[in-house]
């Protein structure tokens, strides 16, 4: 395999936080290897939320049953990660025949130690995406003409090589995080730079703003907070550290003046937005004696606040629904996740580390339909002496969902574009979008945004 081809998975490469920048991280790939030896979790640090002896499967009780999904409604901006504070935006009308409109490049794509991490955003007609060097390019929303490009890397080049980080949108602004250990504010219309901020460690995550303040989520744990102004630091709070974590990285979700924070030790925080007030902590862990890689708790999707509860899933093994109020779980499922959970009117989907689409009930997590993406996929080895010692091939990992015309559409690290019927789960369509889709896809007007891992940005209407 290519080295292009083995940095498919960047998204779910496992990295030690010992290093000092990010040129010196190690990797593994959990997802190119057996499960593995045969471990118990550590004792006396965590309790697991999810029963041992809990099995993932539709509910007898549910079948047959209907469920309701929000009307489609065509979506005006998408200026965060998720769309909104909340990491959340229901049931778009958008793309009605999922045709390409138009495809442009937007700089280097992953691959030698580069990864593109950013997920593309939208606002005041153009959108916004970060190419795996830190390169920032707008394009005319509607052409996919390009407006302006902006490189946001240090001069001083304290790291060589850097990757990940994310942008947002607000009042005429971009903020940018990057794991050049900085965030930056440009001019959405110009690209000229307002103001930098340098940080002490990488950040591979999205920002999010709220109450006035970026708040972003450095790989040592640490969320930090800074004045959308001015760029001044300010409140900050610091989780359990953690040595192994997934190298995608969350966003935090905002909602009035709650803010939910997810981190690579496997926390969940709710915090004041104001002023770092911790307010509940929850962790979502589960260990298992058939899987070493339960150990990495880390939650590298965003949390989802909606109706009053926080949605999150665990590469741990957790899947649960969360009472923003009280920090209480409601119910949790044990889903090993590296995604963004997506609630929508009675359900919540969700896509597992193995291929399996989920639809659970958003009061009961009782589960509506499962289906497996990477049905019949089978791992064949390639090279080596008459097979001895070569590379597997990998079994594709998909991106978290949108829901759009009662369809769920996602991408996968093999090319492709899935499109399921989102009260049945029957896969409707395939199709290949000439490179990998790790990142979920935005919808703005009649049109979907898809990113590839070789930084090009899709138009699908």
């Amino acid at each position: 395999m290519t080295s292009r081809r083995n940095s498919l998975l960047a998204l779910a490469l496992v990295a030690a936080l010992g290093a000092s920048g990010c040129s010196t991280l190690g990797r593994l790939n959990p997802f190119d290897r057996d499960e593995g030896p045969q471990e118990t979790a550590g004792e006396g640090e965590r309790i697991s939320i999810v029963p041992a002896d809990q099995v993932l499967e539709p509910a007898e009780a549910l079948k047959g049953v209907e469920f309701s999904l929000p009307t489609p409604a065509a979506v005006p901006a998408w200026p965060l990660p998720g769309g909104t504070t909340e990491q959340w935006v229901g049931h778009v009308d958008a793309a009605p025949t999922l045709s390409v409109a138009w495809r442009r490049g937007f700089g280097e794509g992953s691959g030698g130690g580069r990864h593109i991490t950013a997920p593309p955003i939208s606002a005041d007609g153009r959108v916004y995406v970060m190419d795996a060097e830190a390169t920032v390019t707008a394009f005319d929303a509607r052409t996919g003409q390009q407006v302006w490009r902006r490189d946001v890397r240090p001069n001083e080049r304290r790291d060589r090589e850097a990757f990940g980080g994310g942008l947002a949108y607000g009042d005429g602004k971009i903020y940018v995080s990057s794991g050049y250990r900085l965030v930056a504010q440009l001019d959405a219309a110009t690209g000229q730079p307002g103001w930098v901020t340098r940080t002490e460690q990488p950040i591979h995550g999205a920002p999010t703003l709220a109450a006035g303040r970026v708040a972003v989520v450095a790989i040592d744990n640490t969320l930090l907070t800074f004045e959308t102004a001015t760029g001044a630091p300010a409140w900050t709070y610091q989780a359990l550290t953690e040595s192994a974590r997934i190298l995608a990285a969350s966003s935090p979700a905002v909602s009035g003046d709650t803010l939910v924070a997810a981190f690579g030790s496997g926390e969940l925080v709710a915090l004041r937005s104001t002023n770092g007030n911790d307010l509940w902590n929850e962790a979502l862990s589960r260990a298992s004696r058939t899987s070493a890689l339960s150990e990495i708790r880390d939650i590298p999707g965003r949390p989802v606040i909606y109706q009053g509860d926080v949605y999150a899933v665990s590469h741990s093994g957790v899947f649960a629904a969360i009472d923003l109020r009280t920090g209480q779980a409601r119910w949790s499922l044990p889903v090993v996740g590296i995604g963004t959970p997506l609630p929508a009117g009675d359900v919540v989907y969700v896509v597992g580390r193995d291929g399996r689409v989920i639809c659970a009930s958003r009061e009961s997590g009782q589960i509506y339909w499962i289906r497996d993406l990477n049905e019949g996929f089978q791992a064949k080895r390639r090279g080596g002496f008459f097979g001895i010692g070569g590379r597997r091939a990998v079994r594709p990992v998909w991106s978290s969902p949108i829901l759009a015309n009662d369809r769920l559409i996602l991408g996968g690290s093999s090319g492709d574009v899935a499109v399921l019927n989102a009260k049945t789960g029957e896969v409707q369509r395939r199709f290949d979008v000439g490179g990998p889709v790790l990142l979920a896809p935005i919808a703005v007007g009649d049109t979907i945004y898809v990113a590839t891992d070789r930084a090009q940005l899709i138009a699908l209407r």
